[in-house]
């Protein structure tokens, strides 16, 4: 007769619901996988499948009980490293939508906004527009795959203890915050410098012509040059943003390692 003791279900749950803890809380917020479009329990289920395929690689797993103290420290230790990894390429797509704001905000089209479900706010068309761009090249890069296989090898670098995670990483992630800025403003740069160039001529037009109303002309003046400058532009973001995904990659892997106790 088969006996089966309560360490023994206590391990076999453990097994599988340590890693699904850390998968949920990156997929609930990384880039693609956390889209309002995808169904909840389409995410839930691709957790718990991801789950069943890493538990025989991961080594020693605590098996205490999830109703326990030490149970509910190992949860929030998983819930906030798959938080900080999918925070940190987060971080990437904030940048590019920044960059969309700006953009935006120089050629005129800040009235051209529509409510976006994924940031439960109005956005810019521009915005959405560089983030769908951000999206596939993402995607085109197998940014996804890297992201997931950045993640199973966590569970060596930061195994599943429970054992408080180290602040040095929480310190890292907010340092990395400077990115949506610093990188937003550079991917916006050519777009700014050439508004700004026409903006000064239309000013030194409407000096030296008063007659010309610069309010008439220079809104869709504004506009199609913003576009045509746009789509000379656009073919030279493509490898910027391949390096903001890069280093957003490079700054997931960097908070691990400093999250480590």
């Amino acid at each position: 007769m088969i006996e089966v003791t309560t360490a023994q279900i206590y391990g076999w749950i453990a097994a599988f619901l340590w890693p699904m803890f850390r998968l949920m809380a990156l997929i609930s917020v990384a880039p693609v996988f956390s889209e309002s479009s995808i169904p909840r329990r389409l995410k839930i289920l691709l957790a718990a499948a991801l789950a069943v395929i890493i538990s025989p690689t991961i080594g020693k797993i605590p098996t205490a009980p999830v109703y326990s103290l030490e149970g509910l420290l190992v949860v929030l230790n998983e819930v906030g490293i798959g938080l900080s990894m999918g925070f940190a390429m987060r971080l990437v797509f904030a940048a590019v939508q920044m960059a969309g704001e700006v953009i935006g905000l120089q050629m005129g089209l800040s009235f051209a906004s529509f409510y976006d479900r994924s940031s439960g706010g109005q956005t810019m068309v521009l915005s959405r527009f560089l983030n769908v761009v951000a999206t596939l090249l993402f995607l085109a890069l197998d940014g996804h795959l890297m992201m997931l296989a950045a993640l199973v090898d966590s569970f060596q670098g930061v195994p599943i203890a429970g054992v408080p995670l180290s602040g040095h990483g929480w310190g890292a992630l907010a340092r990395a915050g400077s990115i949506v800025f610093a990188s937003g403003t550079l991917l916006a740069l050519p777009m700014i410098a050439a508004l700004l160039t026409m903006n000064l001529a239309m000013g030194i037009l409407n000096r030296a012509s008063p007659q010309l109303s610069i309010f008439a002309v220079g809104f869709p003046v504004t506009l199609l040059g913003g576009m045509l400058v746009l789509s000379l532009v656009m073919p030279h973001m493509g490898a910027y943003m391949q390096h903001l995904i890069e280093a957003g990659l490079q700054t997931a892997a960097t908070v691990l390692d400093q999250l480590a106790p």
